[in-house]
């Protein structure tokens, strides 16, 4: 009775130190909500595995304990980009630890990082992208879904930040708008003029009320991401295309057509708002493979 009493207060303790890293991820590092509640999802994932093992005192984890929790998530077939995840999270955690001296060590150190297959984002043939972004009537449903995909596109835009557009966040004469990226960071996106003449077209058409949202649902509140994924399933539906399009394809699209004809990494970096170059750097594999396509086809040396 007494042991089991000494687990729940120890148990107690372990998950009190997870939420005091989660307010610190919010509070102190400004983390997006989704991004903090990836780290929450992978620690009490690691805490209940600790719980189960009877293990209570962090200072006691080492590498070997560490690659038994990796063990067993490969024994549920978790993936290789997952379980890199997953350590990415307690070493984050441990930091955090270590800074606030509840913790001596480090032991994701020690653990060696699953390699992963490099799975390449999917993207749009651009013929296809025309015909999704082709206006065939003035009805204000096919007017947003036009601008939803307008804007991903031209503007390279996560889901996320398409539906916290504001009316106030464009700049209408100098073709810009302000976008909120990962962690509240700020960027300017310009416009292009077959995107503006689409925003001024569903303004005219845009119900009038007190959001300030660029996007509306039925009942004339900002657009939800999950709606924007129908949309743009629906909209590439009703064209003709038959593969299964969604929001960030047309920001992997927007990239790789980006990288395709400026071979700027820097720019396209920027534009896409990402942290580090690394995130970026996917997208020359997606250049190399058109022109492999390219080469293969044309030049005389290839392999016909």
């Amino acid at each position: 009775m007494v042991n089991q009493e000494k687990n729940k207060y120890e148990n107690k303790i372990l998950i009190k130190q997870i939420e005091d890293f989660v307010e610190h991820l919010s509070v102190e590092k400004n983390y997006a909500f989704n991004t903090i509640s990836s780290y929450k999802r992978d620690l009490l994932k690691f805490a209940s595995f600790l719980v189960q093992r009877e293990i209570s005192d962090l200072r006691k984890i080492d590498a070997d304990i560490l690659n038994i929790f990796v063990m067993e998530l490969r024994h549920r077939d978790t993936s290789g980009k997952s379980l890199k995840r997953y350590l990415s999270s307690i070493r984050v955690f441990f930091n955090f630890l270590l800074e606030n001296n509840e913790v001596d060590i480090n032991p994701t150190l020690s653990v060696k990082t699953p390699k992963i297959d490099r799975v390449l984002p999917k993207t749009i043939d651009f013929d296809d992208l025309k015909r999704m972004m082709t206006i065939n009537s003035s009805k204000y449903k096919e007017l947003r879904a036009v601008l939803m995909i307008e804007l991903m596109y031209s503007c390279g835009l996560r889901v996320s930040e398409l539906v916290g557009i504001n009316l106030s966040d464009f700049d209408m004469t100098e073709g810009f708008v302000k976008v909120m990226g990962k962690g509240g960071k700020a960027r300017f996106s310009p416009m292009g003029q077959t995107t503006i003449e689409v925003l001024k077209s569903y303004m005219n058409q845009r119900p009038v009320c007190n959001s300030d949202a660029l996007l509306l649902n039925q009942k004339n509140t900002r657009i939800s991401t999950r709606t924007v994924q129908n949309v743009v399933k629906k909209r590439a539906l009703e064209v003709g295309i038959s593969i299964n399009v969604h929001p960030h394809m047309l920001r992997h699209a927007a990239a790789t057509h980006f990288l395709q004809s400026s071979h700027d990494l820097r720019t396209v970096q920027e534009f896409l708002g990402h942290k580090s170059i690394k995130s970026t750097q996917v997208y020359t594999h997606l250049d190399f493979l058109e022109l492999s396509k390219v080469y293969d086809e044309f030049h005389p040396r290839a392999k016909k």
